[in-house]
C-alpha cells in the first residue's frame, strides 16, 4: 500500500521528507532507505556533485529554524529527517560504504559487520593469491617491532617495507577501478531486471571488497611500523 501525506492525503514516493503537493514534511518510515531519501533508485554510478546538490537543497529546507512555528511532531520529523539525510549522503557519497550499503539491502553479511562469539573483531580472509607476500611481510613487520624495542633501525628493512606498502597501495588503486567496473555491470543488470546478472555481479563485488579489506589492513600495519 503506497503511502499518503497527513496533512492533504496524496501520495508520496517511497521514504520523500516532503509532500510534493503541499510541501509538508512527513514521517521517516521504518523501510526508508538512503536511496530512497533521495529518489534514487538501488544504483552504484552516482554522480556525487548532483547529490552534493540535492543534498544541500534537501538541507535548508529541513533546517530547525523553518518549522520554528511548526506543531511540535512536525518539529521532530524535521530533526528526525535532517538526521537521515545526512546519514544518507555521508553513506551515498563515498564510493565503499555506498557499495557496501547496496549489499546490505540486498542480504550480504559484510565481513567486518561480524564479530566473534567473545564479541571481537573478525580479520578479513587472506586471498590465497597473496599468501607468499603476506608471509613475507609479517616476518619483516615481526623484525621492524623487534629493532624498534631495541632502538635499532635497518635502512635495508625499512626500504623493503615502503617498498611493500607502494605495491599494496598500487592493489587498492587497482581493486577501486575493478570495483567501478562492478557498479557498471549491476546497474546495467537493475536496468534490464536481469537478476543472474546482479546475483554474478553482486558476489563478485562481495569477494573484491573482502580483497580490499585484507590488503587495507596490511597498509595500515605496514604505516604503524613505519610510524607513518
Amino acid at each position: 500500500m503506497s503511502a499518503a501525506c497527513w496533512s492533504c492525503g496524496s501520495a508520496l514516493a517511497a521514504g520523500a521528507p516532503f509532500c510534493v503537493a503541499c510541501g509538508k514534511v512527513q514521517a521517516p518510515t521504518a523501510d526508508v532507505t538512503y536511496f530512497d531519501v533521495f529518489g534514487l533508485p538501488r544504483k552504484l554510478a552516482l554522480d556525487t556533485s548532483t547529490l552534493e546538490r540535492a543534498f544541500y537543497k534537501l538541507s535548508r529546507k529541513l533546517h530547525p529554524d523553518v518549522y520554528a512555528r511548526a506543531s511540535e511532531r512536525e518539529q521532530q520529523w524535521s530533526l528526525e529527517q535532517t538526521s537521515l539525510l545526512n546519514d544518507a549522503y555521508r553513506t551515498l557519497k563515498n564510493a565503499i560504504p555506498r557499495t557496501e550499503y547496496l549489499l546490505k539491502l540486498e542480504g550480504v553479511e559484510i565481513e567486518q559487520d561480524r564479530a566473534s562469539e567473545n564479541g571481537a573483531k573478525k580479520e578479513s580472509r587472506m586471498p590465497p593469491d597473496l599468501l607468499e607476500e603476506v608471509f613475507e611481510l609479517n616476518m619483516q613487520l615481526e623484525e621492524m617491532r623487534m629493532n624498534q624495542k631495541m632502538g635499532e633501525d635497518d635502512p635495508q628493512l625499512r626500504g623493503d617495507l615502503e617498498k611493500a606498502k607502494t605495491q599494496f597501495e598500487g592493489q587498492l588503486a587497482e581493486s577501486d577501478s575493478d570495483l567501478q567496473k562492478l557498479w557498471v555491470k549491476w546497474d546495467a543488470a537493475v536496468d534490464a531486471d536481469d537478476e543472474a546478472s546482479q546475483a554474478d555481479a553482486k558476489n563478485k563485488m562481495v569477494a573484491l571488497l573482502d580483497r580490499r579489506r585484507y590488503v587495507r589492513n596490511l597498509v595500515r600495519d605496514v604505516n604503524e611500523a613505519l610510524g607513518a
